[in-house]
């Protein structure tokens, strides 16, 4: 997808043939479109900018504290580019590969989420404290689990127990692997 961004800061789809928003853009993209933007009358690629812009603009602007923001902006455009470029793409390989695992577990082990939600929680309940916006108010507490159901023959235990070892060795091989 080619879009072409004028001098007044609109945004013209090439492919519709018609003026969109910034919205409209990200929405293009989130559903999975390649886009590249680029300067109507030069010709020079805006795609990063526009990208970032879309990311300032939208709900991961609260992601970025007031004084990480002022801290980078007083060390500059190449402290800045390390900074993004570096951290922030091994955060996230981090992050997704964590999450990726977790939900891969979660079948077998059904509290494989809880250190992601914990996270979530604390995030919510600490973050203003680390400079990351008004903390979110405490969730009502959950209602109460169903009744245990009866516990399994012995035997079912003794199957599942095996199962789990078998998983163990499972886990153990492919990080050897």
């Amino acid at each position: 997808m080619i879009v072409k961004k004028y001098s007044n800061r609109r945004l013209y789809d090439t492919e519709q043939s018609r003026y969109i928003t910034l919205e409209e853009l990200a929405e293009r993209i989130r559903d999975g479109a390649d886009v590249r933007v680029l300067d109507a009358k030069t010709n020079a690629d805006l795609t990063q900018a526009t990208l970032v812009q879309i990311i300032l603009e939208g709900e991961a602007s609260r992601l970025l504290p007031v004084p990480l923001l002022v801290q980078l902006v007083r060390m500059g455009d190449d402290a800045a580019a390390e900074f993004f470029g570096k951290y922030m793409s091994v955060a996230m390989e981090w992050y997704l590969a964590a999450k990726f695992g977790l939900q891969q577990a979660a079948p077998v082990f059904p509290f494989a989420q809880l250190p992601m939600q914990a996270g979530n929680a604390l995030l919510r309940m600490f973050g203003s404290s680390f400079g990351m916006g008004t903390p979110t108010p405490p969730t009502p507490p959950a209602p109460p689990p169903p009744a245990p159901a009866p516990a399994p023959a012995s035997d079912d235990v003794a199957a599942l127990r095996r199962e789990l070892e078998a998983l163990k060795r499972e886990v153990k091989g492919r990080r050897r692997g």
